[in-house]
């Protein structure tokens, strides 16, 4: 199963765009921070990661301000030119 849950701030945000479907995107990239616990010991996590909104819930991730959090969820999927990945927003939980 592909399924990420990410409490995370908003912290780029590009223009509205659509795909070659004429559906509406939005491209953002996203931080998290938090604590987790590895092995017993307590870690602080800290990523930026980019994600992309397709369809309906593009509306509501781009009523986010920036530097506005939220808990965002989706899937990964490899980027469009095969260099890392891109965690596709599907809902805000």
């Amino acid at each position: 199963m592909n399924r990420l849950v990410l409490q995370a701030q908003v912290l780029e945000r590009a223009a509205a765009r659509y795909t070659p479907a004429g559906l509406p995107a939005l491209d953002m990239v996203l931080k998290h921070e938090s604590m987790a616990t590895e092995d017993g010991q307590a870690r602080k996590v800290s990523l930026e990661i980019r994600a992309v909104a397709i369809g309906e819930i593009t509306r509501q991730v781009g009523a986010l301000a920036i530097g506005g959090a939220a808990q965002f969820a989706g899937f990964l999927s490899q980027s469009r030119n095969g260099r890392g990945i891109v965690f596709h927003i599907t809902a805000l939980a």
